[in-house]
């Protein structure tokens, strides 16, 4: 299946931009009839048919459209620190968006490493990974902020922040199914002390994620599988 995105669809008829165009005719070799798929990362599904394979404007004809196609039936936000190897952050992107994520939230915390991203670059990389694993919706990214600032923010649902302290703290299967999810993954060295407490007066009820020590994207994407199958029992 040859799947395409574009935010902006609407119409009877789609133009590819040019590098989509060049993609789809040269190095796809799809020309006039082939079916392709276009979403919009909404939820919107087009199915639609090449009318004009020309390499630098290939002009659709849109035959379909399915609205909120195969949407997640919960939500879920991580708030996670970037790891000083972007390879790794970026891997969590594609593997997160794979599995099934809402929104993702670059964390600063008082041991991150690394405080500055290309947010172009992983849009792109997020993009990828929707198209590759076949959805309509794109993750929403947002822009990096302190933990300080995104606990001053009121969250719905299920919330709770992984550290490997030796406190009190539950396997995460028994913060129980839920709609929402707001999840916090600290940096490489872990939350302190002092941030961990912020996060518990804010109503992040702490979890660890078993006997393992899990590296920051790890653990993250292991978050990704534990809500999804959470929600099958």
């Amino acid at each position: 299946m040859n799947l395409f995105y574009s935010p902006h669809i609407a119409g009877e008829t789609f133009e590819l931009d040019e590098k989509e165009s060049k993609h789809s005719v040269r190095v796809q070799r799809l020309g006039v009839g082939d079916r392709v798929v276009l979403v919009d990362g909404r939820g919107g599904w087009y199915e639609a048919a090449i009318e004009d394979d020309h390499p630098k404007k290939c002009q659709l004809k849109i035959l379909s459209h399915t609205r909120d196609y195969q949407p997640l039936s919960y939500s879920l936000h991580i708030a996670v620190s970037p790891t000083k190897n972007m390879d790794r952050f970026e891997w969590f992107l594609e593997k997160a968006t794979e599995i099934g994520i809402t929104e993702i939230t670059p964390l600063i915390c008082h041991r991150t490493e690394r405080k500055q991203l290309k947010m172009e670059r992983l849009e792109r990389i997020l993009i990828s990974a929707m198209k590759q694993s076949l959805k309509a919706y794109k993750p929403t990214l947002h822009l990096p902020v302190t933990l300080e600032n995104f606990l001053e923010q009121d969250r719905v649902g299920t919330k709770g922040i992984a550290h490997c302290h030796a406190t009190d703290r539950r396997g995460f299967a028994e913060l129980g199914r839920s709609d929402h999810y707001t999840l916090l993954v600290g940096p490489e060295g872990d939350f302190t002390r002092e941030e961990v407490t912020l996060a518990l007066e804010a109503g992040f009820p702490p979890f660890h994620l078993g006997q393992s020590r899990l590296r920051t994207e790890t653990a993250a994407v292991y978050l990704c599988t534990a809500v999804q199958l959470l929600q099958e029992i």
